[in-house]
Parts: structure tokens; sequence; C-alpha cells
């Protein structure tokens, strides 16, 4: 087995992390003694927002009056691509029910959660599309209340495409506020809203490490870092959209990690010649995102195999996986580790990220390994629930009493041992501990 790193990275995702982990607890802290009015605080200091934290009907309207009528049609097929495909993952969650034996039948129900709270970036750039996988998704689910909050421009308020678009796909009252305030309001209940039963969406490294912090007191989407592309090419792939596609994710940061994988050392020294040149042509500051990018956290790696190919990259569990190959239906069958899959050159990152369905709220940092991306099944609960008449009593409380009492338990033993004095008084059942 041969596996040469043609270019290696000079740092990981966990760089800096403690540091941002020390900062984030001192806010949430802080936010959670002093409710609405230390938010607001934060959100005066970092956003240099003054104005009204809830968005009124009357300001969501202004907005949608300052988006054009073919950015309004795009938002809407956006939003019907991830809408349909959210329901039909919806329609595939059942509920169950089974009869386990004669009198006792045992089942599960899935519940939506009552309120979800969104996170839609809005700093270096206006995410649009976070706000539909996200709002739209927890509508789908069936969830009662949904806060959106989002990060307004320095004086300004949310960007009007991104409030336009939270409003069309369902949140039910939205927050100017981002940052680790933004999370906290949601998380903590303020300014009216009810406190958050799931916190999902994107968001900076302190958004991420936010949501960390207050998993256990709520649940969250996933743990989340830096976003990330790997592509699997061989020598039938395009070295000019093999390279487009790494530089294409390189610039949401300066460490978001872009790796290729290549079965073909001619098409890997291609890509790398061609993905500085690529770079240079980016505006200002996606460029200078992608160059960081690509020389920090940037690798190629050269491997003899598929199989080798397919072991490395679910060693790594990308959040985003590209396979520019021959025998499409082979890699599908074969890989195991990502949080999207892109099949042949057809599709891409950016086609997942803006419009294609599937939702673009994806595991990073090797989550991939253990969850998959924001679903519908994320917003719900798979809770349980038995019923069970008097006869089978019989069998499962005395199995019940003498387990308890070989486990020390005999309280929890003597919760059978009632049941069965009740209801077959005449009888005599063996309830001590097995020897």
């Amino acid at each position: 087995m041969a596996v040469t790193y043609m270019k290696k990275a000079g740092k990981t995702a966990a760089h800096g992390e403690q540091d941002v982990r020390a900062t984030v607890q001192a806010m949430l802290d802080e936010i959670e003694a002093g409710g609405d009015a230390k938010a607001r605080e934060y959100a005066e200091k970092l956003d240099k927002y003054t104005g009204e934290i809830v968005v009124s009907r009357a300001e969501i309207d202004a907005a949608a009056a300052q988006v054009p009528q073919q950015l309004k049609d795009d938002i809407a097929f956006s939003h019907d691509q991830v809408r349909r495909f959210a329901e039909a993952q919806k329609a595939a969650i059942k509920d169950a029910s089974v009869e386990l034996r004669p009198g006792l039948t045992a089942g599960h129900r899935n519940i939506p959660m009552r309120a979800a709270g969104c996170y839609v970036p809005g700093g270096r750039y206006s995410h649009v599309a976070s706000a539909v996988m996200s709002v739209t998704t927890a509508k789908v689910a069936g969830v009662e209340e949904i806060v959106a909050c989002s990060p307004p421009k320095p004086g300004a308020g949310i960007n009007p495409a991104v409030l336009y678009t939270l409003d069309l796909c369902g949140a039910t009252r939205i927050l100017t506020m981002g940052g680790v305030q933004g999370v906290a309001a949601m998380a903590f209940g303020l300014f009216g809203c009810r406190p958050a039963d799931i916190l999902v969406g994107p968001g900076n490294q302190f958004v991420a490490e936010a949501k960390r912090i207050l998993f256990g007191r709520c649940g969250i989407d996933m743990f989340a870092g830096p976003s990330e592309v790997m592509v699997i090419a061989d020598e039938t792939a395009d070295p000019e959209i093999v390279a487009w596609d790494l530089v294409g994710q390189a610039e949401h940061g300066y460490n978001s990690p872009a790796w290729l994988i290549a079965l073909d050392a001619a098409l890997a020294k291609a890509v790398m010649e061609l993905t500085p040149k690529l770079i240079a042509e980016l505006p200002e500051v996606n460029r200078a995102n992608a160059d960081a990018a690509w020389r920090d956290y940037g690798e190629v790696i050269l491997v003899d195999s598929r199989e080798e190919a397919v072991e490395v990259s679910d060693r790594y569990a990308s959040e985003h996986l590209e396979v520019h190959c021959a025998d499409l239906d082979w890699w599908l069958d074969a890989l195991s580790n990502y949080g999207s899959l892109f099949l042949g050159e057809e599709t891409t990152v950016a086609f997942g990220d803006k419009t294609s369905g599937p939702n673009h709220i994806l595991p990073t940092k090797g989550a991939a390994r253990y969850t998959g991306g924001l679903s519908v099944g994320k917003f719900m609960k798979t809770v349980t629930w038995q019923r069970m008449s008097r006869e089978a009593n019989r069998d499962i409380g005395q199995v019940t009493a003498r387990i308890s009492r070989l486990e020390g338990m005999e309280g929890h033993a003597k919760t059978a041992d009632v049941r069965l004095a009740k209801w077959f008084p005449d009888e005599r059942f063996n309830l001590s501990a097995s020897e």
C-alpha cells in the first residue's frame, strides 16, 4: 500500500480552539446572568448595532420590497427543492409498534421538538442558503416555534434577502443578533422566545464553540468546525473542474481544509499547478481566504488504488466528498464516512450548498464517522411506549423481580412483586435472585 502526500497541511482544524473556548464560556456565563440587557450590550459592542432586536412584521415587509423579483424567484426555487427533499425524509420516518409476546405491545413515536433555534451567518457573506436549509427543515419536521437569528451589518439590520428568506421559510421569530450572543439568546429564551430545544446552523468558531458548550442543556445539530471539501479523482477527471471545486470551498475562510485524493500522478500535479492560479482570479477577500486555506490546510494525497482512496477518505470523514472517477456506483457502495456525497463532475458542493435539495448543514472535523447532516430527523425525537395486559405480567413480573434482586435493586423487585400478588393471589412464584 502506497499513500504519498504531495502536499501536506501545516495546520489542523483544532488550531486555536483553547483560546476560543475560554472566551465563549465567559460570554455565555455573563449573558445567562444578565439576560436581555447583557445580550444587547454584546450586540452593540461586537456588531455595532443599537436597533430593535426582535424583527417586526413591518421590517420584514420593508425588506421584501428591497429584494429583486429574480432573487425572490431563485430563493423560492431553492426553498422548494429543500422542502421537497425534507418532506421525502419525513415520509420515511415511521412510528412503529410490535406485540413482543401475548399481551405486551411496545412501540415508538416520532415527535417534533417544540422550539428550534436556527443560526444564519451574516458576517463576510450573506448566507441566504443557510436560512433555507435550517428553517425549512424545522418547519417540515413540525416544530412549533422556530426562532432564527442573524448578525446585522455594522449600523444596519439583517441583510434584506436573508430576512425575506427567513420569513418565507417559516421562522416564527427573528432576532437581529449574531455570534455567541445570538446563540445564547435562543438557548436561554431571551427577548420573549421559548428556550430552544435544539440549536442548528453553521457559524464561525465562536458560534460552533457556543453550541458545543450548550450541548446537554439543549440539543445541537452537530459539533461543527470550518467547512471542508475532499475530492477523489482518477485519470478521467478534469483538472480544472477539480481545482475550481477545491478553490470554491477554500474561499469559505482561512481555515477551511481542501483535500485531494488522486489516483493519477499527472492529474495531481495538474491540479496543484492550477489551484494557485485560480485562487488569484477571486475577489480580494475571497482570494485572501482561499490562499491561506490552501497554503495551511490544503493537501494532495496520491494513492495506488481505489481501495486505498476509500480507506484514506473514510479516515478523514470529510464534510463534503466529491468523486470524479469512473464507475460511480462502486464508489457509492464503497464509501462510508462523509457528510454529503457528490458523485461525478456533473454535480458539485456549490449545488448542494445552494439549491439542489439535500441539506448543506453537515458534520466536520471527522464527525461524519458517527453522524450525518441536518435533516428532518434532527428536529424530532423518537420516544418509546408500552402497554401490557395483566396476564403478560405473569412472565414479565417474575423475570423482572429475579433480575432486579440479582442486581441488588430490591425496590425495583417489589414493583413486580406487588403486581403479581394483586393479580395472581393464589399463585406462588420464584422471585428470588438466580444462583
